[in-house]
């Protein structure tokens, strides 16, 4: 960035200092931070990783190992940029990231088994108190929407966000707290990483919420999106993975199927997966019935789709029949006439996943972007590449079971509750000169 230099009236020139915009000034609004073109971003670059990664155990070091966890769209984006299948990828990045100094690479959709199971029980205890003021019960892993939410609509969103964690701090929470304690480290000895389809991702990271006084640590140190990686892989292997010998897995930290074949994922779309696994959770709890395909019907747009479930109590059919409705309400066009029906008291809908992004996190602002190919071509390879993956229900999990065992106790315990969810804040809106409407 070139110097600037102002003029007085007297003539006499001076150089300005350089202006530093943090994460903490981040509206999530698509502007100057979320495009990271022209803003620095302390701490959070893959020359950061790297120089940290190049210490790890010396003297002036602030880390002695190093954990990073892959999300399942980057993991899309990287397959689908490579021409590989999704497992020869993730075998592949893990003999690159071994070879860089990370100890181990852990799996984003083992943990988001544990945030779809803890936010569709959350939504269950929602409608069972039949307190109608609590929904829309809005869920979402996407820090833009929960920024704009706090810091615009803060007393009418708030209350209704699900408190579950998001997957990447979830993974966050389980690094620090049990791998730390499991490779014989303090956590803020431990330097985690993720890999994320979204530089909004850098964003929830650094929240407040998200360091551990106790712990005296961050869950996430430091956010790579799927770009990051790729320049890391062009500066380390010429920009190809065709000549890296792959690595297997770690098959306790990865989901794979039980044959080791294939990776596994949710159904649901690139968003997570929150809607179907809580409309096959509400039938089941509600009405007793198994959905087994939930059809969405699209509406104005593709970004907003609904689904309709309706039955009678199970063991109970002389009672009338329930409705409950489920909407994917994506980009801040749809978003804003959410909002606008949640200020009138119109919103219909008892359960909204909401994301910032048109597509979802698959159209992540962090993927790679198209080259030779044209944007809707290569979001479709993604998809693809994305949709390539064995979808199944967080109840088939081989490693769900044991992380709620080994880790916290059980699924109702304390710690559960404790270290899985989190809480929003309603944050007061600062009038200045740039705020007036002239």
């Amino acid at each position: 960035m070139e110097d600037i230099w102002q003029k007085n009236r007297d003539g006499d020139e001076k150089e300005l200092a350089k202006a530093e915009i943090t994460l903490a000034d981040c509206l999530a609004c698509s502007g100057c931070v979320t495009s990271a073109e022209s803003v620095l971003i302390n701490q959070q670059s893959h020359h950061e990783v790297l120089k940290t990664l190049a210490s790890l155990g010396q003297p002036s070091s602030s880390y002695d190992c190093a954990v990073v966890s892959l999300s399942p769209q980057s993991r899309a984006s990287l397959a689908a940029k490579h021409g590989l299948s999704l497992l020869d990828i993730s075998k592949r990045l893990n003999t690159v990231f071994l070879k860089l100094g990370f100890k181990v690479m852990l799996d984003v959709s083992v943990m988001r088994d544990v945030a779809l199971v803890e936010s569709s029980q959350e939504f269950l205890s929602t409608l069972a108190t039949s307190d109608k003021s609590k929904l829309p019960f809005l869920i979402s892993a996407c820090p833009g929407w929960v920024c704009y939410a706090e810091k615009t609509h803060g007393e009418l969103i708030v209350p209704h966000l699900s408190t579950t964690k998001s997957p990447q701090q979830l993974a966050g929470t389980f690094v620090k707290d049990h791998l730390a304690a499991k490779f014989g480290v303090t956590a803020d000895r431990l330097y985690h990483v993720t890999v994320m389809p979204c530089y909004d991702k850098k964003l929830e990271a650094s929240r407040h919420d998200f360091f551990d006084e106790v712990l005296n640590t961050h869950e996430v140190d430091c956010v790579l999106t799927t770009t990051e990686v790729q320049l890391i892989l062009d500066e380390r292997c010429s920009g190809s993975l065709a000549d890296v010998e792959p690595t297997d897995v770690n098959p306790d930290l990865f989901s794979l199927t039980e044959d080791g074949g294939n990776v596994r994922s949710h159904s649901g779309g690139g968003a997570g997966g929150y809607l179907e696994f809580a409309v096959r959770e509400t039938a089941l709890d509600l009405f007793g019935q198994h959905v087994d395909r939930v059809e969405l019907t699209t509406r104005r747009n593709a970004d907003l789709q609904e689904f309709i479930l309706r039955g009678r109590a199970a063991g109970s059919p002389e009672e009338e029949e329930r409705e409950v409705k489920f909407a994917a309400v994506y980009g801040f066009r749809n978003i804003q006439n959410l909002v606008q029906k949640m200020k009138r008291k119109k919103c219909s809908y008892d359960f909204v996943e909401v994301m910032a992004c048109p597509s979802a996190c698959l159209n992540g602002g962090g993927q790679v972007k198209a080259e030779q190919q044209a944007e809707k071509a290569l979001l479709a390879s993604v998809r693809d590449a994305y949709n390539s993956a064995v979808m199944c229900s967080p109840k088939a999990s081989l490693t769900l079971p044991r992380l709620y065992s080994e880790w916290l106790g059980g699924r109702d315990g304390e710690k559960s509750r404790a270290v899985l969810h989190t809480q929003f804040h309603i944050i007061e809106k600062n009038t200045s000169g740039l705020t007036i409407k002239w």
